[in-house]
């Protein structure tokens, strides 16, 4: 495996997880939404799925974004009969977004993202080098 394979590797992994904390932070913003009527569906919880490709010339393996869903759970809901959304016992649905899970998943992405910079970085080093000893 050359030098640019391994930069399209950690490439297509940084761009995984920037895509991945996107969904994240779109879903931190979104936690607290409700319906806008009795009955209506808050905000759901996006997730995200990676598949991995192998180039069948190098034999590298990449990843990219395989679907973007939903999490089908239930909504949670709160007491506020003086909300719009309000059903007919005073509860309003809310987002099934739980804000922990999101930071889990936010730190998971944040350190992989850092070790596919880390190989990116370190394969440039090695391709300057190898320049600085052709010269």
């Amino acid at each position: 495996m050359n030098l640019s394979t391994t930069i399209g590797i950690s490439a297509s992994g940084m761009d995984a997880q920037a895509q991945r904390l996107r969904i994240v932070a779109e879903n931190l913003a979104n936690q607290d939404t409700t319906g806008s009527q009795p009955g209506a569906d808050p905000y759901r919880r996006k997730t995200i799925t990676f598949a991995e490709h192998v180039d069948d010339e190098t034999g590298a393996s990449t990843v990219d974004v395989q679907n973007v869903g939903q999490d089908m759970s239930d909504f949670n809901t709160r007491y506020d009969p003086s909300h719009p959304a309000a059903d007919e016992r005073g509860y309003v649905k809310v987002s099934n977004v739980d804000s922990m899970t999101e930071m889990m998943d936010m730190r998971e992405a944040e350190r992989s993202y850092e070790a596919n910079l880390n190989a990116l970085s370190s394969t440039r080093t090695m391709l300057s080098r190898t320049l600085d000893l052709l010269k």
